[in-house]
């Protein structure tokens, strides 16, 4: 048994479907969809636009409930939105009127932890995300990847079970984007937490996840799960970034003739 298959499964899916009714039809999103996240993995979902991946996401946030099939987190059905699954989406979702570090403490805070916890986790988050200098501004001062850090680090402040991200980085430019994605990956690193993550960019799917899952247009099923450690490796360069060689470019290319079907 490999060291991945001893893994605790943190969520389990299990037979997922869901259709949505419309005035006109029935429009099934998903179609029994099986899937397991495991204790510490860096799962990334790619797939065509409209395949029901922020779907996914949704059932899993307890968001939604499937129409068929049942979303488990340790064994218990998800029924609802809860402090262990943290959730970041493409457009940071801050509080204007509260500062940096009061959008950090938001969480803990709601949570009635103890007053020195809630400061002790808003300075700690700050420092993870870097802006421990920014910590008194107005979000609307910030840029668009320092309001994602935001939002990242108010998403870690309830240090939840997992963390599911709908494209976080999809509206920053490239450069800040590369940046982000160090940043994440060493906070996954240093945390050992659990992350699920929807992308659409091939190359942050296979230089994050540790597991990338394909999904086929709608309705969406999942084709293919592929078992990466381009991630690992990118810790060890000093840039930070993942060595294009053979088997990515080959694993890539696979990515493209699924997704082009």
């Amino acid at each position: 048994m490999g060291k991945d298959e001893k893994r605790e499964v943190i969520i389990d899916v299990q037979n997922v479907s869901l259709t949505y009714e419309t005035n006109t039809k029935p429009i099934t999103a998903l179609e029994d969809i099986n899937l397991q996240i495991k204790k510490g993995e860096f799962l990334c979902v790619l797939g065509p636009s409209g395949c029901g991946k922020s779907t996914l996401l949704k059932i899993i946030a307890g968001y939604i409930i499937p129409t068929t099939g049942s979303c488990l987190m340790q064994g218990e059905p998800i029924k609802g939105p809860d402090w262990h699954r943290g959730v970041v989406f493409q457009s940071p979702t801050l509080y204007p009127w509260m500062s940096v570090r009061k959008n950090i403490e938001y969480g803990p805070r709601v949570r009635s932890l103890p007053q020195d916890e809630i400061k002790r986790i808003g300075q700690h988050y700050l420092e993870q995300v870097g802006l421990i200098e920014f910590g008194d501004k107005a979000t609307f001062e910030l840029s668009g990847g320092m309001k994602q850090r935001v939002a990242l680090a108010r998403a870690l402040a309830n240090e939840p079970e997992v963390i599911l991200m709908d494209e976080p980085f999809g509206a920053l430019d490239a450069l800040t984007r590369v940046n982000m994605q160090t940043l994440i990956r060493n906070i996954w690193k240093d945390t050992k937490s659990t992350i699920f993550m929807i992308t659409h960019d091939i190359d942050e799917a296979l230089s994050l996840g540790t597991k990338v899952v394909v999904m086929s247009k709608t309705p969406g099923k999942i084709l293919k799960e592929f078992s990466l450690d381009f991630t690992y490796t990118a810790m060890t360069n000093k840039n930070g970034r993942v060595k294009v060689g053979e088997e990515y470019i080959k694993i890539k290319e696979e990515i493209v003739d699924i997704i082009s079907q």
